[in-house]
């Protein structure tokens, strides 16, 4: 499975999406041919305890669209196609004007004891985090964190989702800039609470022991709970 990321930043940090813009963006998101399914994240509503908090606000809105295989994603990112209006923020004013960025990778899922949002869930809530890199060496960053951190991500408690996309090369015609970051995270939570409660736990000392034992590597990381609203195609 092949993610692309689209990712629309304010360097002000004071830009919002509106609802009406996020409604919108999702019929588009869901018209993309060859899509397998689309994840919408937007900004908390109000801000919950984590222990990165000080990289920021993240993205004023941001995608993750699943393909089927690379030549389905190539084939959605051409000049003429939904993504590219979306790129330009093309009948999304409260896209207009931001920094645009994007990247193609391979989708790794890991499993989890309870994939199962709970009864209620309405404000599911994604973890992301990057690593632009470079490593100094990728197979050995790759070894390492595939085999380790995951691990310790599934025992975060409420956790729904893990995912981990690295690298691949890809061709496109969008407007908006490529981006290479060696490594991509998302862990899925039933809301900003429960997100916040399992950053909190005991398991982030784990995740940070491990971290230190992590292969040389540059570009540090960031981290953003972002809300998550899911996009199926449409038939």
């Amino acid at each position: 499975m092949i993610s692309l990321f689209m990712t629309f930043s304010d360097p002000t940090g004071v830009r919002r999406i509106e609802p009406d813009d996020v409604t919108a963006a999702a019929a588009m998101v869901g018209s993309i041919p060859g899509m397998a399914e689309g994840l919408l994240f937007m900004p908390l509503e109000q801000s919950v305890d984590h222990p990165y908090k000080a990289d920021g606000a993240g993205p004023v809105f941001a995608l993750l669209l699943r393909f089927p295989n690379l030549f389905a994603c190539e084939a959605a990112i051409d000049r003429g196609g939904v993504l590219a209006a979306l790129a330009a923020g093309r009948g999304l004013p409260s896209l207009a004007g931001l920094d645009v960025t994007h990247q193609a990778m391979v989708t790794r899922a890991f499993s989890i004891d309870d994939a199962m949002h709970a009864n209620g869930t309405v404000t599911p809530c994604s973890y992301l985090v990057h690593y632009p890199g470079p490593a100094e060496d990728m197979n050995a960053w790759n070894l390492h964190y595939l085999e380790h951190h995951p691990s310790i991500m599934r025992t975060f408690p409420g956790v729904r989702q893990i995912e981990i996309y690295t690298r691949i090369d890809w061709v496109d015609r969008l407007p908006s800039q490529r981006v290479e970051y060696m490594q991509r995270n998302r862990l899925m939570f039933d809301s900003p609470q429960a997100l916040a409660r399992a950053l909190g736990s005991d398991v982030i000392k784990r995740m940070r022991a491990d971290f230190v034992q992590f292969p040389p590597f540059a570009g540090g990381n960031k981290h953003f709970p972002m809300l998550t609203r899911v996009v199926r195609p449409i038939a």
